[in-house]
């Protein structure tokens, strides 16, 4: 009854404690890098300093009393974030959970740490190579949570045959990028047909959008004046301060992610650069459910998320999709005093991503 118990077992990322200890109880499965019992340690690769050291730290913790975290901060520089890759194999880290600085570059660093005998969890960011297993931000939510904030967001236009709002400028994320697409899907899934949209570039870089901005409201025929505006998280502000100059600070504009500047501006709601709503990823279950993965890889077992993605190189991989958490002005302003951004993630949220565990 004991190995029936411990060969199926489907969790929430609350509970996933629960099914590792079972499998924990009868032994670690083949290809096994590390014990709960023993403890190991995990290298967590982090493309910038964030929320989700502590959080993923905390997670660990409470699944692996004896496990340790080797962090690494690559400060946005690829080769410096690969070189941190090299020392961590060099010093016999065989966990790596990979919040990958350039995601299309990083095949050969995650071939290395296979070629190693390592397990290596995608975070955040669908790393290219063999990877185990990708805990993310679900995408087609934050697309849905975005359009959906946008048009609540927006003034109804007259009735009438035909009167839809509009123009509407939609920027999204960089060209190729599998998470920009899949969000931008799922915006377009919700709005067209009910809006007009007048402009929609993706931005190669965040540094592109201010400069869209400034060319859809003086194109000929163009978006003289929007109505709305979605864009992505590291554009958001500067978009908020393109619409200011040009005399549109009062335009409902939905960003994504939770950029301290961004999440200000949300809960000011104060010209001239403000913006209406913006989608994050709940940091707190994302930690939660890597520190869950990284564990059980370690432990041989096979995982299998809510979805399986491909990431070009390697298909079938089990993903964990987490609900993103939408932030308005009232939600904003009903966190406690002194909260960090990572408070609006504290729970996992109803319907959170689950995760079944089966012993190899």
């Amino acid at each position: 009854m004991g190995r029936r118990l411990a060969g199926v077992c489907v969790l929430l990322l609350a509970s996933v404690a629960a099914c590792g200890q079972r499998g924990e109880e009868l032994g670690a499965g083949l290809g096994a890098v590390g014990a709960v019992r023993e403890g190991f340690t995990v290298g967590l690769l982090l493309p910038a300093e964030s929320p989700e050291r502590a959080l993923f730290t905390r997670a660990l913790t409470a699944r692996c009393p004896r496990c340790r975290v080797e962090y690494a901060n690559a400060a946005g520089d690829r080769a410096r974030q690969g070189r941190q890759l090299g020392r961590m194999l060099a010093d016999g880290v065989r966990v790596l959970v990979l919040g990958a600085v350039d995601p299309g570059s990083a095949a050969p660093w995650v071939a290395r740490a296979k070629l190693a005998g390592a397990k290596v969890v995608a975070y955040d960011r669908l790393a290219d190579g063999p990877v185990d297993a990708y805990v993310s931000t679900d995408p087609a939510r934050a697309g849905r949570s975005q359009a959906l904030a946008l048009l609540g967001a927006m003034k109804r236009p007259e009735k009438g045959p035909g009167k839809r709002p509009g123009p509407v400028l939609l920027l999204n994320g960089p060209p190729g990028d599998p998470y920009a697409a899949a969000v931008k899907r799922s915006l377009h899934a919700v709005l067209d047909g009910r809006v007009t949209i007048g402009w929609e570039r993706d931005l190669a870089r965040p540094g592109d959008a201010a400069r869209e901005v400034a060319a859809a409201l003086a194109a000929p025929g163009g978006p003289a004046k929007v109505v709305g505006v979605c864009c992505p998280g590291d554009a958001a502000e500067a978009v908020a301060a393109a619409l200011a100059r040009a005399g549109a600070a009062g335009v409902p504009l939905v960003g994504q992610g939770g950029r301290t500047g961004v999440l200000r501006r949300v809960s000011t709601g104060a010209p001239p650069a403000t913006v209406t709503a913006t989608v994050r990823a709940d940091v707190a279950a994302e930690a939660a459910a890597a520190a869950a993965l990284a564990v059980e890889v370690a432990g041989g077992r096979t995982v299998y998320g809510t979805a399986t993605v491909s990431n070009g190189t390697t298909a079938a991989i089990p993903a964990v999709l987490v609900p993103p958490v939408v932030v308005t002005k009232d939600s904003a302003a009903a966190q406690p005093r002194g909260a960090g951004p990572e408070a609006a993630g504290a729970a996992v949220p109803e319907g959170a991503a689950g995760v079944v565990v089966r012993p190899r």
